[in-house]
């Protein structure tokens, strides 16, 4: 019984973080199998973190996380959180501009990460 009411909790989890970021990263199901409790701690902050907030919709959260990894080089991410703010209603030029305002604080290499997300997301829609 405990198992089985352990593995809906998974299940639950997993088809949640599925459906609010659009993915289910590997690691994350991973994490959910070996410790539920705290893959649901994470998901908990994670979507306090990046879910609408009091003040900031959650798109606008997302082009902070964005413009954050974009400066520690994490180009896959941004590419994934890209995707996801598009999902809430962002446009690309909006994207484009998050990027843009990143070259003061952040340099060229953040900006440019950036802007690769931004051209392989345009790759992937002429893919389709």
């Amino acid at each position: 019984m405990v198992d089985e009411i352990r593995e809906k909790r998974k299940q639950n989890l997993l088809e949640e973080i599925e459906r609010e970021r659009g993915r289910l990263p590997a690691q994350w199901a991973f994490l959910a199998e070996k410790d539920i409790d705290f893959m649901e701690a994470y998901n908990t902050l994670y979507s306090k973190g990046l879910m609408d907030g009091k003040a900031l919709p959650a798109k606008t959260r997302e082009f902070i996380a964005i413009a954050l990894l974009a400066f520690r080089g994490r180009e896959n991410d941004v590419y994934e959180h890209c995707k996801r703010a598009l999902r809430l209603g962002a446009t690309k030029q909006e994207l484009l501009e998050a990027m843009e305002t990143s070259i003061i604080p952040g340099g060229a290499p953040t900006f440019s990460t950036g802007l690769r997300a931004l051209m392989r997301i345009e790759e992937d829609e002429k893919a389709k």
